[in-house]
Order: C-alpha cells, then structure tokens, then sequence
C-alpha cells in the first residue's frame, strides 16, 4: 500500500485509515456504520441485510426497493423507492452512508441487451453515483460464472475470464468495467461465489423438492464432475470480511466452498437430512440441453422465459469449481458452514415455510 500512497491525495488516504481504525475498535465507536443496500429483497441480499441489523456496529441500513418488498417487509430498514437506473434514488440511497453493497442483478433474461442493461449498465450508474457521493467502500457482488467453467483444477481470480453463457458474459463486462471506471482512490472489492443455497433459495430449492418426493436429478454419472457450493451464510461472512479491507483500488475474490462435493455427495447429504430414499435420475448432458430448448421454446409462446433455457443448459452440463486461496490470504476467509450443517438448516426452514 506504501507505493500507492503519494498517488492518492493524502484527505482521501486519512479518511479511509480513519474509517477502517474506527472499524477495528469496534467497542468505542459502537454505531457508526451507514450502509446502503441494494438487492436487499432478493436471496442473498436478505441475509445480508438480516446480518447488519444486527450487528451493533450499524448505525442504518438503506434498501433500494422498486416495489415488492418481500424478505424485507417489516423490517427496521430505511426504503429508498427506485432502481438501479434511477440516479437520484441512487442518490438518496447513498447520502450520508459509508459502505454500499451492490448485490442487485439478472440472472435469468431472454437477451444479452437485457442482461447488459441490468448487471453492466446498473453497476456502472452504482460506481458513478458512489464516487460523486464520496463513498469509501464498495463492495460488489459478481459470479463464478464470469469466468466460466473449470477443466479438471478450481478456476483461480488470475485465470483468464471464458463465460459460457449470457449471464457470465454479462458478469464479465460488469467485473472488466468497474476495473476500467473506478477511481484509484476507492476500495472496491469483487466477489464471485459458485451456486449458493440456504434458507430462501428458489433455484437449487427445485433440487431439493425433487429429492423429498424421491427423484434426485443427476447430470452425467454423478462422481466424475465436481462442484463448489457455498451456504448463504458463508457468502455473507464473505461480504462482512471484504468490508474490513480498505485498500484502495479494485480487488477481486472467490468465495465458495473449500472442499469440492460430487453430485453424489450432494445427493446422500441431502437424502439423509430429509430422512428418505430417492432414486437417482442421470441425464446426459445432450439431453439436459435438448430439454432446455424444448422448454423454452414452449415458454416462449406464452411469453414467459423459463429458468430451465438454453443458456442455463450450457453452464448446468460443466463443472464449476474455484479456489478460495487468495480470500483465506487477503481476507483471512474460510468456510463455516458444513454441506451436512447447511442442508440440514435449509431443509428445517423450507419445512417450517411449507416449502416441503
């Protein structure tokens, strides 16, 4: 950090060691944290959002909400009513905070104009707006997907990014434009989870589902591919880890599992926590993405695009894996939350919601 400093002016460098020393004597300075949320209804956002209320440390919490509140109802939140294209929502989003948490984005959309405008376009008006705003601390939620697929070793954040589908591509020009309109100055630090589960979860809850009336989908044989997989819990200690970094510029990191699980591993996990016998139905990878496109196709004509589609086909017939080295390092991560802890908390919750 020493060689970057006399580039930066020096009111900027004593704000940030300021923000980050009241950050560490936590005890003294027991509310001082103003943070302004967006994505806050969704999955992980909620979490999120759930972790700062109560964290005494926070001071107030700023949702950007364009209408359903969901998760968020009837929490102790301040509503910012707009969306990520509304600069003065924005603006009154970010206005006396300290911290934004970008998680807002499209992973599912029929087009790469779509995807473009909801996770680059958006992202770009969340970076402009927090430097005008003079934020000290931008954190931003990317995926795996924007570097695609592993071959054989965890993908690391120094290999090269080769998304497969629309949504990475749009993850990717997202990652590679904040890089490019940053200013020095500001702490941006970008994390790419691999699939994320937990309480709340919509996706992977249809694998869940499918396996509690006994029918447990398996792409391939089940033992040769390998996935990370990440507790929501865990991406969020993630988010709070990266939030104590304050070093100036753009630093990207991988948060996910540690160990790598098989589908059959994830499958006995998930059968013993739900307490019953199901049998495994192994598709191949031609199938998977002849039935996306017959999805799709049948979707379309009642103008609806299905989660199952052709680009989700081409990410669900790889292997996804990435190593968390550099997290552990910088940011001194690790895993919490065990596969057989996580499914057992997610399936007591989507029992006790009736989602089971």
């Amino acid at each position: 950090m020493e060689g970057i400093l006399p580039y930066i002016p020096s009111n900027i460098v004593a704000a940030c060691q300021n923000f980050y020393g009241r950050f560490k004597e936590g005890q003294k300075y027991r509310k001082f944290m103003r943070a302004f949320v967006t994505g806050g209804t969704g999955f992980i956002g909620s979490h999120l959002v759930d972790h700062l209320l109560q964290n005494p440390e926070v001071e107030s919490v700023n949702c950007l909400i364009r209408s359903n509140e969901k998760w968020l109802a009837g929490k102790n939140i301040s509503r910012v009513k707009g969306d990520l294209h509304d600069i003065e929502a924005l603006k009154k989003g970010m206005e006396n905070s300290d911290v934004v948490f970008h998680l807002a984005a499209r992973t599912s959309a029929p087009d790469r104009d779509a995807f473009h405008a909801a996770n680059v376009d958006a992202t770009e008006n969340i970076v402009r707006t927090a430097q005008k705003a003079g934020i000290r601390k931008l954190i931003i939620l990317s995926s795996l997907a924007s570097t695609g697929p592993s071959f054989g070793r965890p993908v690391t954040e120094e290999d090269p990014l080769m998304p497969v589908s629309m949504y990475g591509e749009s993850k990717k020009k997202m990652e590679e434009m904040v890089h490019r309109i940053a200013d020095p100055a500001l702490s941006v630090s970008i994390l790419k989870p691999p699939a994320v589960y937990g309480p709340r979860e919509e996706q992977i809850y249809q694998v869940f589902k499918s396996a509690s009336r006994g029918l447990f989908p398996i792409i391939g044989d089940g033992k040769s591919v390998r996935l990370s997989l990440i507790h929501v819990r865990d991406v969020v200690s993630g988010i709070m880890l990266a939030f104590k970094q304050c070093k100036p510029g753009v630093h990207t990191y991988f948060i996910s599992s540690e160990e790598l699980y098989t589908w059959e591993q994830i499958k006995e996990v998930i059968t013993r926590q739900l307490g019953r016998k199901s049998f495994s139905l192994k598709l191949s990878p031609k199938l998977v993405k002849r039935a996306a496109g017959v999805i799709e196709g049948a979707s379309s004509v009642f103008g609806h695009y299905p989660v199952i589609n052709r680009d989700k086909a081409n990410e669900l017939v790889m292997e996804w894996t990435c190593a968390v080295e550099k997290a552990q390092r910088e940011l001194h991560y690790a895993q919490q939350v065990t596969l057989e802890e996580g499914v057992s908390e997610t399936i007591a919750w989507y029992k006790r919601h009736k989602w089971l």
